[in-house]
């Protein structure tokens, strides 16, 4: 039985695959980039125009590449036959919905979404064998 945990936040993931007792584990990164839009400034006459800085442009960006990362984890995901999710921040189960909306034969085999603390990668390791062992 193959049982995969991934500790995951916006900027990597750690999958960790156990295999009859044998521990492996993945870096995933996640190629987000993460944007710090600068300039909006106003005129120098009194009522004159604004040059506004369009969110919008960026925050759709990052919605997909989300989506491309999230894919990329689902992919990982495909032979398990059981998964636990762990992370910070609501990513998690962000990725949670995304496999309940685009991968429902692999959101059936996640047995829980915990949230985590960011941990080293012996950390994650132990925490996922630790979950399944009992």
């Amino acid at each position: 039985m193959k049982q995969i945990g991934i500790w995951m936040d916006k900027k990597e993931a750690f999958v960790v695959s156990v295999d009859q007792g044998e521990t492996t584990m993945q870096t995933v990164p996640s190629d987000l980039e993460f944007f710090n839009p600068k300039g909006g400034s106003r005129s120098k006459t009194r009522w004159g125009p604004q040059q506004v800085v369009h969110d919008s442009r960026y925050t759709e960006r990052e919605t997909h590449q989300l989506r491309e990362y999230y894919d990329q984890l689902a992919d990982k995901l495909r032979e398990a036959d059981a998964i636990v999710l762990f992370g910070p921040a609501g990513t998690n189960s962000d990725f949670k919905k995304r496999l309940d909306q685009e991968y429902p034969a692999i959101s059936a085999r996640v047995r829980d979404v915990l949230t985590a603390d960011s941990m080293t990668s012996n950390q994650v390791q132990a925490l996922i064998r630790e979950y399944f062992e009992s």
